[in-house]
């Protein structure tokens, strides 16, 4: 079962998060359970993808410097390509554009099946435990925040992933959360999928994260700000 969310703004948290949660980089995001570490990935999207992508379906090309893709009817699947990345605990963050596309994905995949997901469309975005085939799990949606996010126009997803707990947020105010065990799956690639005709990429970067001491007590705030 999913819960509907008020947008929540980072600002609004800013007593309980301590400076540590601050970027300590032009290039690090401000985040609300891990601290960001060393730097795993870093892909600003402007060229081809290189050997560490993988996945057949789906048109992708750079266009006026940044990776555009767009689903092919012919391939009878949604756009995919993965990127080979190990982790336990992460912070992911990329810019993306909606050009046409009707949904997309950013997904967390262990080295066999798929663990997580934070899927988003032009109403909002959606917190997701994957489908796990090998026991016939099936998909549980964490959480849900009803959002516009504005075609045409680039926003910013920040994904932290720790333990059994997941957070979202989207450029900075709307925040989703939620919590299962089978995220605690060790992780060994991202990517994205794509419904629809079509969405540009940019800015992946992906960072090793520490807990912050700070999280029960911002998790606290949030849910309290949910419930107004």
């Amino acid at each position: 079962m999913y819960r509907y969310l008020f947008a929540v703004t980072i600002t609004s948290i800013a007593l309980v998060a301590p400076l540590a949660a601050q970027p300590t980089a032009k290039d690090v995001p401000t985040t609300l359970m891990l601290q960001p570490g060393k730097l795993l990935v870093s892909e600003d999207l402007n060229q081809p993808f290189g050997k560490e992508w993988f996945g057949t379906p789906c048109k992708w090309v750079v266009t006026e410097g940044v990776m555009r893709a767009s689903e092919l009817s012919s391939d009878m699947h949604a756009g995919v390509r993965r990127r080979t990345v190990k982790f336990d605990s992460a912070v992911v963050q990329f810019s993306f554009k909606f050009d046409g596309a009707t949904m997309a994905s950013l997904s967390m995949n262990a080295e066999k099946g798929h663990v997580c997901r934070v899927r988003f469309t032009p109403a909002g975005f959606t917190l997701i435990k994957d489908k796990d085939k090998s026991i016939d799990g099936k998909m549980i949606e964490l959480d849900h925040v009803k959002t516009e996010i504005k075609k045409s126009e680039w926003h910013t997803m920040i994904v932290e992933m720790a333990g059994n707990e997941m957070v979202a947020q989207l450029d900075g105010k709307a925040v989703g959360f939620g919590s299962n065990d089978g995220l605690k799956t060790p992780k060994a690639s991202v990517g994205f999928t794509v419904k629809g005709d079509s969405i540009s990429f940019k800015n992946l970067r992906v960072y090793e994260g520490t807990p912050l001491k700070s999280w029960d007590a911002t998790k606290v705030k949030l849910v309290a700000e949910r419930k107004k």
